[in-house]
């Protein structure tokens, strides 16, 4: 990863600051996994939420992963040249399209998932394994708010 110059001496100790450090290290170590196995971090969210809603409506499954319309046809358009997804008409409406995974793209989030676990074990290396557990619990907490 390409190093980045120091942060001014008021905010490089700001949570917030080493937060965002943090987080833009984890996205490239997952962004390199992700492509060893030929997709982009928006093909794996939208492939792994597919997964777990499928079939679903591929307006729904843009609200749930708040991909906009326009860009949700491109990556739904690339996960189906690659067999991964499939676009049928809803059965409930037939002015919809109901978005299901394939085996090969069932194969893929499996893969895609080890891959992300391997990346941010990588990022955790630093820490013990109770340390990551405890920073994992902190982490959701302080995005949930609670």
């Amino acid at each position: 990863m390409r190093e980045t110059p120091p942060a001014p001496s008021t905010i490089r100790t700001l949570p917030s600051w080493l937060l965002g450090r943090a987080a833009a290290r984890g996205r490239a170590l997952v962004a390199d996994a992700l492509a060893a196995e030929g997709l982009r971090m928006w093909h794996h969210v939208v492939l792994s939420a597919v997964a777990d809603l499928g079939p679903v409506a591929q307006a729904e499954l843009g609200r749930s992963v708040s991909l906009d319309p326009k860009d949700m046809v491109g990556v739904l358009n690339d996960l189906q040249d690659a067999g991964l997804v499939e676009r049928t008409p809803d059965p409930k409406d037939r002015r919809k399209n109901a978005v299901t995974i394939t085996a090969e793209g069932r194969s893929t989030v499996r893969r895609c998932a080890e891959a992300a676990q391997r990346a941010n074990a990588e990022l955790l290396a630093p820490l013990p394994e109770r340390e990551r557990e405890w920073f994992t619990d902190m982490l959701t907490r302080v995005v949930n708010g609670s």
